[in-house]
């Protein structure tokens, strides 16, 4: 498939600059693949799409505070480094936005002296930084120095209420560098009244980074290479979503990272039930048309970027002739698109 296949036009007025006000105030756009019809609901009636034995899979990923304000110390320049991928305790892979020349060797400063950094390589515009903490621990100066990583479409800076309203209201596991976004919908109450209608609530693991949202940069789809993610899948988390498929249970991920987490572990058991394995690891699965899901029936998502892998996987879901009706659709209604905007559920 070709990248201009996966392009759409939207108003720049319907790009979410803030999140609702409540949570679950979002508006849910409900595609149906089999009868290729599409519903206009609100968020907090999700939980009527859930029956009895059904299982709603959330990502617990929980967002770190990526981006540092930095000076450069020879010359007092502004640069901001944003965090990539954890290496060890001290060094990261980073993306560094400034207008001076970098290259290894330059040294960054950030507050005052409680931290400092280093370039040390650099390689495809990323480099490799190695942060030198004098006291302390460099995830308590990264809660101290650090700000949350608003996509770049978001044009303003993070503020206060970012550090919550970018945050799933069940994340726990530290790591990730943007929001698993189709999870920001989600509140206690309706997660409770999921469980009502006799449906579960299971968590896996993908800390979301920078493979999500680099671009896609050749025009054949299938040379794309995502960049590894680090998931993890428990074993008894893994033991009861196989319980679930076997009782003729639906799996509903939420967001394409859950989704893409649950295909990589996925198994095709012939003469039976699919299943999914435990595990830890890095996953670079990339999903477009016209692959076939093993695992997931259901998909909950947000409004994507055109020409991104998450737009495609959504489209490998439903059908790319469906899943932009419904797109063409939303931009009519002024639904509100990407990271803070609205919802969608594929069924």
């Amino acid at each position: 498939m070709r990248l201009a296949e996966f392009s759409y036009d939207l108003p720049a007025e319907l790009i979410a600059q803030y999140p609702c006000e409540r949570r679950d105030g979002s508006r849910l756009m409900v595609v149906k693949k089999i009868a290729k019809a599409i519903e206009h609901r609100d968020f907090r009636d999700i939980a009527e799409y859930l029956g009895a034995g059904d299982c709603l899979v959330v990502n617990d990923t929980k967002v770190i505070k990526a981006r540092l304000p930095a000076k450069k110390q020879d010359t007092g320049a502004k640069a901001e480094i944003l965090l990539l991928e954890k290496l060890n305790d001290k060094l990261y892979k980073c993306l560094v936005d400034t207008s001076t020349k970098i290259k290894p060797g330059t040294k960054f400063i950030f507050g005052d002296d409680g931290l400092n950094a280093t370039v040390k390589a650099e390689s495809d515009g990323i480099r490799l930084i190695e942060f030198n903490v004098n006291g302390g621990q460099f995830s308590e100066l990264l809660e101290r120095f650090g700000v949350m990583p608003l996509p770049p479409y978001i044009k303003r800076s993070a503020d206060k209420s970012d550090e919550e309203r970018y945050q799933t209201v069940y994340a726990k596991s530290p790591g990730a560098i943007a929001a698993p976004t189709a999870g920001l919908h989600f509140t206690q109450e309706v997660l409770e009244r999921i469980r009502a209608k006799g449906a579960s609530v299971e968590s896996v693991t993908l800390h979301v980074g920078y493979g999500t949202f680099k671009p896609v940069a050749v025009d054949d789809v299938a040379r794309h290479k995502l960049e590894a993610e680090y998931f993890e899948i428990k074993e008894e988390v893994a033991q009861r979503l196989n319980g679930v498929k076997e009782k003729g249970g639906r799996i509903f991920a939420v967001g394409t990272t859950t989704c893409r987490a649950l295909e990589y572990q996925a198994r095709l058991v012939k003469g039976s039930k699919n299943r999914v394995d435990k595990g830890r690891g890095w996953t670079n699965l990339f999903i477009y048309p016209p692959y076939n899901f093993k695992f997931v029936d259901a998909l909950v998502t947000n409004f994507h970027l055109p020409k991104t892998t998450l737009l495609m996987l959504a489209a490998a879901f439903c059908g790319k002739e469906l899943l932009f009706r419904a797109y063409e659709e939303a931009v009519r209604e002024k639904y509100r698109f990407y990271s803070y905007g609205d919802s969608m559920l594929i069924v």
